[in-house]
């Protein structure tokens, strides 16, 4: 199993939700984060001052899925994000041992 951790823009989020959706994938675990990459931030003018803001609002989207499905997961996330401006986020597959069902004990290898 692999899990697709997609780091995107907030504005995003419901393009990639629906994305994934209609292509049967309804598990996912969203959080809103903060960071930077190559964009370091932005400035903007506020009461006749610069301010700096190197931190910038993201949304992660986690999904968890058998192996022979990840390409066409990044591909969908990645078609649903992408503005094509820099700071659209990046997309990370990370190996998943084992997974648990809590409620039933059910374990997936």
């Amino acid at each position: 199993m692999k899990m697709i951790k997609a780091i995107i823009r907030p504005e995003r989020l419901d393009y990639v939700k629906k994305a994934l959706e209609d292509r049967g994938f309804y598990g996912m675990t969203i959080t809103e984060v903060m960071g930077r990459g190559d964009q370091k931030g932005i400035t903007l003018q506020f009461r006749g001052g610069i301010m700096a803001i190197d931190l910038l609002p993201k949304v992660t989207v986690e999904v968890v899925i058998r192996d022979d499905q990840s390409e066409e997961v990044i591909n969908l996330i990645q078609q649903a994000a992408k503005t094509g401006k820099m700071g659209d986020g990046k997309i990370f597959q990370i190996p998943v041992e084992k997974v648990i069902r809590v409620r039933t004990n059910e374990v997936e290898a």
